[in-house]
């Protein structure tokens, strides 16, 4: 028996008119001189500090930090998970482990020579290389691990691993049966973590499983002094965590979860407008039955770790708490077909874990839907999700901000999309004609996409926010002036937007085409821009001064 609120409640900053802003990050785009080659969680703790204390700003909304891969090669997408419980040991800072500071002479030597090869990869204008960034952290970390602790540090570590119990043992073991296993096909039995087989390598393997628990409580305390830190620092809420749809279809959760996940499926969206090709996502989606026999606990878990350090969650696709797009075997995702879920069980329980934490629920709810989805979950207290270039009214003209949703968080643009900046140049156009990614001419596609910029310059020059020939600046904080005059509750702001940045992140359709989730934050030439310098960057520091002015 699940009891679940009937509604999730606004924390009190928010009620009665409230309304916060704040920034959105890639965080492993972020980096400091300290960071080894990957933004991590001291500098999630440092960007929320100085979003709070330079910008006013109320949150920090960063990508899905869940585990990839153990081992190198490491996927670098955040939304494609081995495990979605579970953090990303690529984000732990390695000089804030405690024991790193009691290291002896020699230990400390081999931290510093491994990090030597990523000491200067932070000022590297080129991708992300989280491959060589891992290989480096993951060896100082080893050592580490290895360094005596404290009586009293032992049982914080024994209490969380209780605490997570058998969920975060098998991860651990998945982690270590990747290590042992290497390249190779792992053997039939060890596809069944219920096996005997199984059960004798976790005994085989047990310093390894050991080490991969330690890497869980040591994200889970560098996590809690982000959130710490952005609330004493003054924001309302805090660390925003996003939640991804799915998992590897071979990861952790696969293979922990191999009962109550369906075979034979992935999980897309059907074509539409910006990926005329329909999107397969190549993720395993729960079985609706079988998660129902389970009771929901792998779901539940699931939540309730991911909010263990959250003021608020963005629950990416959130429709699919209602039906998913299932495509069969190898078939285009375009074959696809609904499947449906008991979106009173997954959203009661998605409430109900949220009020517990105290944390603030977002529902990434674009793409195909039934109207009445939208209703249901406002009913429920989950915010809805507003981006300016899909907001259409009538004759697909942008639909007045008056008439955005009060329970919403309101950006100009996704990781799915070119910043602003680029957008208003056409460049995601250019982009997908360059990877053979359009279905139509072209110069239709471009005529559309200059159409749709000069409409809302219009709407710009019509409302007085800019004048006749505005500079790109003048109207990146014009269109952000426009969605605070919606009466959404919550308004992010891209950091890339904030500097100036005008590459995407993330195309869809693609895998090695485009170099995805791998590039670093930068100015408009491409520029690297660091943590040190980003709070003196004067475009961010005058976009940031027109939120507050028109929140106040």
């Amino acid at each position: 028996l699940v009891v679940t609120p009937q509604r999730l409640e606004l924390p009190d900053p928010l009620r009665s008119g409230g309304r916060a802003w704040g920034l959105m990050a890639q965080l492993y785009s972020v980096r400091s001189r300290a960071s080894w080659g990957v933004g991590d969680l001291a500098d999630l703790a440092d960007l929320a500090w100085l979003g709070a204390h330079r910008a006013g700003a109320d949150f920090v909304l960063v990508n899905p930090l869940a585990a990839a891969e153990p081992r190198t090669p490491m996927t670098p997408s955040p939304y494609l998970p081995t495990s979605r419980r579970f953090v990303n040991p690529l984000y732990i800072r390695v000089e804030d482990v405690r024991e790193t500071g009691y290291l002896t002479a020699a230990d400390r030597s081999l931290v510093e020579w491994a990090f030597d090869p990523v000491r200067d990869l932070s000022a590297d204008p080129g991708p992300i290389d989280r491959d060589v960034a891992w290989e480096a952290k993951k060896a100082a970390l080893e050592v580490v691990f290895a360094a005596p602790r404290s009586t009293a540090r032992q049982a914080a570590l024994d209490a969380f691993r209780s605490e997570q119990g058998k969920g975060l043992e098998d991860f651990a073991t998945w982690c270590a049966l990747a290590d042992h296993f290497g390249d190779q096909d792992w053997p039939p039995y060890a596809l069944d973590p219920s096996s005997p087989g199984v059960a004798a390598l976790r005994e085989q393997l047990d310093d390894q499983v050991d080490f991969y628990c330690w890497l869980q409580w040591v994200a889970d305390e560098q996590l809690e002094v982000a959130q710490r830190t952005a609330r004493e620092a003054g924001m309302s809420i805090g660390v925003m965590h996003d939640l991804a749809v799915g998992v590897h279809p071979h990861g952790a959760d696969a293979w922990a979860h191999r009962d109550v996940l369906a075979g034979g499926v992935t999980v897309g969206a059907p074509p539409d407008m910006y990926n005329q090709q329909g999107q397969n996502w190549s993720q395993p989606p729960w079985h609706p039955q079988a998660l129902a026999r389970a009771g929901y606990a792998p779901y539940r878990d699931l939540l309730r770790t991911v909010l263990r350090h959250a003021g608020a969650i963005r629950v990416d696709h959130i429709i699919g708490l209602f039906r998913l797009w299932w495509i069969p075997g190898a078939a285009r995702a375009d074959a696809g077909a609904y499947v449906r879920y008991d979106h009173e069980a997954l959203v009661g329980i998605l409430c109900l874990e949220a009020q517990r934490a105290g944390a603030v629920v977002i529902g990434e709810d674009l793409g195909v839907f039934e109207p009445w989805v939208r209703d249901y979950l406002t009913e429920r207290g989950i915010l809805g999700t507003s981006v300016l270039w899909f907001e259409k009214g009538e004759g697909s003209r942008p639909l007045p901000p008056e008439d955005y949703s009060r329970l919403a968080l309101a950006t100009i643009t996704t990781h799915d999309l070119p910043p602003t900046a680029g957008y208003l140049a056409g460049e995601h156009v250019d982009l997908r004609e360059r990877l053979g990614l359009l279905t139509e001419p072209a110069y239709v596609v471009r005529r559309e996409a200059r159409e749709e910029r000069d409409t809302m310059v219009a709407l710009l020059v019509e409302r007085g926010l800019v004048g006749e020939d505005p500079s790109e600046r003048e109207l990146v904080e014009a269109l952000h002036v426009l969605i605070t005059q919606s009466p959404a509750v919550l308004l992010g702001v891209s950091l890339a937007d904030a500097v100036g940045e005008r590459r995407t992140q993330n195309q869809p359709g693609t895998d090695q085409e485009y170099p995805n989730w791998k590039v670093p934050l930068g100015d408009p030439s491409g520029n690297v821009v660091l943590l040190e310098d980003l709070f003196d960057n004067a475009r961010l520091l005058s976009l940031a001064k027109v939120m507050r002015e028109a929140l106040s």
